[in-house]
């Protein structure tokens, strides 16, 4: 064999002296094979690192594939890497690997992905669907009982499991916190686009809490960005406000990292702020930030358990699971607004 190249199954029935037929026979245990011929098949095959090609199989015998396909929108958002962390943590001990690809939070290579990962055979597929997509065209492999599981959004045009953060209700305790603490004027500061399931949620939950506090809601304290600098400057327009906020709630972690770093280039430390979502190293800000943390491992192994059951054969509705969040208070969204001046 020439240079770095793989070894075949011809490679090794070319070892032994027998056929290619045979050499399958031995490794997939199908047909009568003469013990010696069996042991010598074995031997060729540790003595050239032959690696069967399992997919390959698979897709030959109709079999699935012992993997399951998760898709993400970016991989460079901590979040969802701990929400795949979760999902590995609960198959590995059913003899389970996970496959990740990310769909850059774009509907057409979701849907490449989801088709790559049909090929393959994956034995479950879990979605974090990108903010434009729909799914209407998995209605047959759902009906078939593949197991489809959405994470952090729902799906769009399909009945199916998922399991996501209790998003509104965690924003509506986040922002009845700076409410607590006096502030009148709070600046949201939301992801892209407005019409993300998340972003929807957690704007509802700031309208929420407003509306039960009697306070106006105002449209000019809504500012988005999508990642940490188009928040750092959403946050800029807000404190550049002619009656600007004493108080900001930042919608998911890319945001809290946005606007901590504007707060800090403006210098400002009497601005409150609460963010959606944990960071690392929030405990060593100054000062340190307060967030509704959600539980990404949490919802990473709550998916996997639902896998889980439908592979088992759990033919039951499908289900939304609701992963709660918590508020924790550390110092940012304690800050009470600096009295209003008074006139002459």
């Amino acid at each position: 064999m020439a240079g770095m190249r793989r070894p075949t199954m011809t490679d090794v029935a070319r070892e032994v002296g027998v056929t290619a037929k045979t050499v399958s026979r031995v490794l997939n245990d199908d047909g009568p094979v003469a013990v010696e011929t069996r042991e010598r098949v074995m031997a060729a095959v540790r003595k050239l690192g032959y690696q069967p090609n399992l997919m390959a199989r698979n897709m030959r015998v109709g079999a699935r594939d012992a993997a399951i396909g998760l898709i993400i929108p970016e991989m460079g958002n901590p979040f969802f890497g701990t929400v795949a962390g979760g999902v590995e943590s609960a198959i590995r001990a059913r003899g389970l690997t996970l496959i990740v690809g990310s769909s850059s939070e774009t509907a057409a290579l979701e849907q490449s992905l989801i088709a790559t990962f049909l090929a393959r055979r994956v034995s479950a597929l879990m979605i974090v669907p990108s903010a434009t997509s729909e799914h209407r065209h998995l209605r047959g492999e759902r009906v078939a009982g593949l197991p489809i599981v959405f994470l952090d959004r729902p799906a769009v045009g399909l009945t199916a499991d998922s399991v996501v953060s209790a998003n509104r209700e965690g924003s509506r305790a986040g922002v009845a916190h700076l409410i607590a603490y006096g502030h009148r004027r709070i600046g949201f500061v939301g992801d892209l686009p407005a019409s993300l399931y998340t972003r929807r949620e957690r704007f509802q939950g700031y309208r929420d809490a407003l509306d039960r506090a009697g306070l106006p809601f105002d449209r000019s304290l809504v500012e988005t960005g999508h990642d940490q600098d188009a928040a750092a400057q959403a946050t800029m327009r807000l404190l550049a406000l002619s009656d600007p906020p004493t108080a900001l709630f930042a919608a998911n972690n890319l945001a809290s990292m946005g606007t901590v770093v504007a707060l800090a280039r403006a210098r400002r430390t009497d601005v409150a702020l609460v963010g959606f979502d944990d960071l690392p190293l929030a405990e060593v800000l100054d000062p340190p930030l307060t967030v509704v943390a959600q539980d990404p491992a949490g919802m990473g192994a709550a998916a996997a358990e639902l896998v889980l059951s439908r592979l088992d054969g759990d033919r039951s509705k499908a289900r939304r699971q609701l992963v709660p969040t918590r508020l924790v208070v550390r110092g940012s969204g304690e800050l009470s607004p600096a009295p209003r001046p008074t006139g002459p």
